[in-house]
């Protein structure tokens, strides 16, 4: 022999091979540059099993002395092949798989039955049925069982003893060679791709951890060569399907077992006939859980784990598994021959850097198995689907769609090619100008999504609805996908675990969000573009107002004809949100009143439940209602005022004015308060008009509501009012420190005047108390008004509530004698004066109880002459007796009776200056009479006589009346007369009091004495 060659296969087996094993390590071909022959030889190499499925026989050309020969090396296949086709005898049969071993000799007849062995001739049907055959045959593949000779080890000793120090391990089942020849022949197949990228960037000597921004982005195989492995994969599982349809082998024998053996493939075993049943009781024996009956106690308490029929089950569900592999495999290699023809590198553009990298790292294990997988196959798809119906692209969604639900299904379903019939729409209709037109395409297109909401990347498409200005779909689209995610509801139920419903509930806002994007979009905030997208992003023409308006308020009415109530909160808490609550309160549902209730965390009714259990103005303190859920309760407020439920909103805005700070947080103001009080009384009154309640319902809820809410308001005032004073108070201290006196006694509750820094501190935390919560009209009088000396708001709280807690009005007169003090001490009988006007109007008319003028008037008087006899203050003889007047609104008889009763009593007044300065009092209170009688003749007003004498009177009845206090005053002037004579004083001092009278009287007696006076 001279020399040996080889023949090396074919240009496009060669091509082939080199394609698929050029880069693995395994084989140490990392090189590309590597020629077909080298990779060919180093295949040869590695033996026959692991490439018969891929090379051809081997062949040499030996050069001799003798000539040229050429030699044919048969594989393995190839010497089963010939077994097959000379019906050689069963031993035979059974040597070789002696030899080669059961998954060996099982992988090698599956190859020749499913006709995927690389061969010079074709594989007839003889030999495939009979490699079949072989395969299916328990007595030469054998059948599964558990690890061992038998299922459990004797727990016995051979003495007979039990042996508590063994132990006893668990059986592992171990499946047949056919199993074990269906995982190496797949294996085999799929070696060249498993582990390895489906992408590579030339330029980057292919290495998947190269940057894909420096080359191209191609398939790492070429078109051939993956057309080469799905047609083998694909022969693989199409013969283990039809074996599967056609019941054969242990497909059968399972099938046939049903329910028996947990099977998830066929039937039940009613479906066995009794052959049936005896050829499984042949192929797999009969199984008993206890052993033979020899007697041997310990074989009778082994059992088994499994049943053989039970193994049968797991083998074929194991092999199921394994064809439904093959198939996805199969279908990506089409998917990646798809892509390869239309250049990857234009379908990934679009993609950026981050997806572009996953995409060049992904293998095609993760392809096939992964989630990320997935999602990088629809992305793809998606790309080649804008490719081709793009107004530059190459056809129509039908054409490529077509070969897509041909080739591979698990990766573009029947709910894709709609997507993408509605994406066809969606783009015709961005390109028309007719608007009749477009709406039908818009509307066909949301027809195609509907049936299929769940695969729709809604984002994305809601998003293109909203720039045709179709809004039907933008809402149920999003609203349709929710109800898919969640077909169970999961998120209404509060029984559910708490990770299954939030869960839940977070898909749910998922599609909720794509709603509220639209509504956001056009209140006027912009939204970030989708990247990746399929559709083309269309220029939004830009709305006007009304129109913007008109959008808006479809979407909620689409959205509240929706039964979704978690939507509906959802779209609720939006609005408010984006500052549409008249919108809301115009178009929200029937749910929007429970909603705004239980945001704002009470109810409308137990509101009403503590007004109508309150019996006086002083009320109840306020509920704690967090800041930011009190506006749930304006707005609840505003929604009864438009539905004309008034006395529910009065109840609602009384909630808001007493509300407290739950977390110590922002409070409203008193002002606020006031406002919201100021509300309420306005919707109490007009409650009567109010047809939201009905019949007892309105009683129930008016009876009281009124005047509590009047009382509550006043009580606000009085707190606003010692709030102001306080603070007055504590800045006119800061202000002149060091003249703290001019602030008077009343500064210091005890009396004495505590230090300066303290007691300003105390003044500022008393304001501030006032500041957070509304106080009860108990708790500013004694906590507030009383310690800080407001006398003048403690009358007028005593005025407000009906005081009449002691017999002699003890509590009155003292704080008016402590008001008129203070006055004093002010701004002497000028500030008296003034505070006894301003005070006793709003006071007067009442029961006396509260206006005092028996103590008022001879308070003032003593302070008037004791001040004027020491020179500190020039005080008029009308002063004091004007202010009573005033007081008293210009009523004289009660002014005048009071002067009286003083006069009458000559141990209060001893001294007759002090005497004769009351009658000097009197005498402008007689004066003061006259001209309001005067004023009443002149004018002849039955009204301004209503104020005098109490009541309303004719004409005639008013000259009767207005003679009787004509009377009264000339009577009035002559007692007077002789008082004024009985006064031990010198008559220069008394000779002008005296005079005065006198020319009343007379004035009053003669025939023109209105006139004259």
């Amino acid at each position: 022999m001279l020399f040996v060659s080889d023949i090396f296969p074919l240009p496009d087996t060669a091509a082939t091979v080199q394609s698929l094993y050029s880069q693995l390590e395994f084989f140490g071909l990392d090189n590309l540059g590597e020629s077909c022959e080298k990779v060919t030889g180093k295949l040869w190499a590695r033996g026959d099993l692991s490439t018969q499925h891929i090379l051809p026989r081997r062949r040499i050309v030996i050069f001799s002395t003798m000539g040229m020969m050429e030699v044919v090396f048969n594989r393995p296949v190839d010497i089963l092949r010939r077994l097959l086709e000379s019906n050689s005898p069963r031993p035979m049969l059974e040597d070789f798989f002696n030899r080669f071993g059961a998954g060996e000799a099982a992988a090698m007849c599956l190859m020749l039955a499913a006709r995927i062995v690389n061969t010079e001739n074709f594989t007839s049907n003889v030999v495939a049925e009979k490699a079949a055959e072989a395969f299916e045959d328990p007595r030469l593949v054998g059948i599964p069982q558990l690890e061992g000779s038998g299922a459990l080890s004797n727990t016995r000793t051979a003495a007979g003893g039990f042996s508590m120090g063994q132990v006893v391990q668990e059986a592992e089942p171990v499946f047949s060679g056919a199993h074990e020849g269906l995982c190496l022949c797949s294996s085999r197949l799929l070696f060249p791709l498993w582990e390895l990228p489906v992408m590579v960037t030339k330029g980057d000597s292919g290495s998947s951890d190269a940057m894909p921004g420096n080359g191209i982005v191609v398939c790492r195989l070429s078109v051939g060569a993956m057309q080469v492995l799905e047609d083998k994969i694909r022969s693989l599982e199409k013969f283990l399907r039809s074996r599967r349809n056609q019941r054969r082998g242990l497909y059968g024998c399972v099938a046939g077992l049903g329910d028996l053996t947990g099977s998830i493939l066929y039937g039940t075993g009613s479906d066995l006939t009794t052959s049936d049943r005896s050829m499984v009781r042949n192929l797999f024996g009969s199984y008993s859980r206890n052993e033979s009956a020899e007697g041997n106690a310990s074989n009778k308490r082994q059992r088994l784990p499994y049943s053989p029929a039970e193994l049968a089950a797991m083998e074929v569900r194991a092999m199921e598994c394994i064809r439904q592999l093959l198939l996805r495999c199969a279908e990506a290699l089409f998917l990646l021959q798809l892509l390869s023809q239309h250049h990857v590198t234009r379908l990934v553009q679009n993609f950026n850097a981050d997806l572009r990298q996953a995409l060049v790292q992904l293998t095609f294990h993760q392809l096939v198995c992964s989630e990320e997988g997935d999602q990088l196959a629809t992305r793809l798809i998606s790309a080649s689907m804008e490719y081709y119906t793009g107004p530059d692209g190459r056809g129509t969604v039908d054409d490529i769609s077509g070969r897509l639900r041909d080739g591979c299904p698990s990766f573009f379903k029947e709910s894709d090619y709609k997507f993408y019939l509605a994406v066809e729409c969606l783009e015709r209709a961005a390109m028309t100008s007719d608007s009749k037109e477009r709406e039908n395409l818009a509307r066909e297109a949301f027809n195609y999504l509907s049936k299929v909401p769940e695969s729709a990347d809604l984002q994305t498409v809601c998003k293109r609805f909203a720039d045709l200005r179709f809004y039907e779909a933008v809402v149920h689209l999003p609203l349709q996908k929710a109800q898919t995610l969640d077909p169970s509801g999961d998120a209404f139920n509060e029984q559910m675990d708490a990770g299954i419903r939030e869960h839940a509930l977070a898909r749910r806002e998922q599609c909720y969000e794509i709603v509220t994007t639209s509504l956001r979009a056009l209140k006027g905030e912009t939204s970030q573009r989708e990247f990746g997208s399929p559709i083309r992003p269309v220029v939004q023409s830009a709305l006007d107002p009304v129109s913007r308006k008109k959008y808006i308020c479809q979407i909620i009415q689409l959205g509240v004809q929706s039964p979704d109530k978690l939507f509906h909160t959802y779209l609720y808490r939006t609005l408010i949100g984006l500052g549409l609550e008249n919108e809301l309160l115009e178009y929200g549902g029937p749910d929007l009143v429970p909603f705004l209730q239980s945001s704002g965390r009470e109810s409308v009714q137990e509101a009403a439940s503590a007004v109508t259990s309150a019996t006086s103005p002083l009320g109840q303190s306020g509920v704690q209602i967090p800041a930011n859920q009190a506006k749930y309760f304006e707005l609840l407020a505003r929604y009864y005022v438009l539905k004309r439920q008034h006395v529910l909103a009065a109840h609602v805005l009384l909630r808001l004015a007493e509300r407290r700070s739950a977390d110590g947080g922002v409070v409203p103001t008193l002002e606020q308060r006031r406002q919201y009080l100021s509300n309420a009384v306005l919707q109490a009154k007009n409650a009567s008009n109010s047809d939201g309640l009905l019949g007892s319902t309105r009683g129930a809820f008016d009876d009281g509501l009124l005047d509590l809410l009047e009382g509550k308001l006043v009580v606000l005032r009085f707190q606003i009012k010692i709030k102001e004073e306080l603070e007055a108070i504590a800045s006119k201290l800061e202000a002149s420190p060091s003249t703290s006196e001019s602030v008077s006694v009343d500064s210091s509750p005890d009396g004495t005047r505590a230090d300066h820094a303290n007691f300003m501190h105390s003044i500022r935390e008393k304001a501030k108390e006032l500041s957070l919560e509304l106080k009860s009209i108990t708790n500013l009088y004694n906590e507030y008004a009383v310690p800080f000396e407001l006398w003048e708001i403690c009358l007028e709280m005593l005025y407000f509530a009906n005081y009449s807690g002691d017999a002699d009005s003890s509590i009155v007169r003292e704080t008016w004698a402590r008001l008129i003090d203070q006055a004093l001490s002010r701004g002497g009988i000028a500030e008296a004066c003034a505070v006894l006007k301003r005070v006793g109007s709003h006071v007067y008319p009442g029961d006396g109880a509260v206006l005092p003028l028996d103590t008022l008037c001879l308070h003032l008087e003593k302070a008037a002459s004791e001040r004027l006899v020491s020179g500190v203050e020039s005080v008029g003889d009308e002063d004091v007796a004007r202010a009573l007047i005033a007081a008293c609104k210009g009523a004289i008889e009660p002014v005048l009776n009071s002067y009286d009763q003083l006069l009458s009593n000559g141990a209060i007044f001893p001294s007759p200056n002090l005497r004769l300065r009351l009658l000097r009092s009197v005498l402008v209170v007689l004066r003061e009479w006259v001209m309001s009688v005067f004023a009443q003749r002149m004018n002849t007003s039955a009204t301004g006589a209503s104020l005098i004498l109490g009541g309303t009177f004719s004409m005639e009845q008013m000259a009767i009346f207005s003679q009787g206090i004509h009377d009264k005053i000339i009577s009035a002037a002559n007692r007077y007369m002789t008082e004024v004579r009985r006064l031990a004083l010198p008559q220069n001092q008394t000779e002008a009091v005296y005079r005065g009278f006198r020319e009343l009287e007379e004035s009053l007696l003669g025939p023109f004495s209105l006139e004259q006076f």
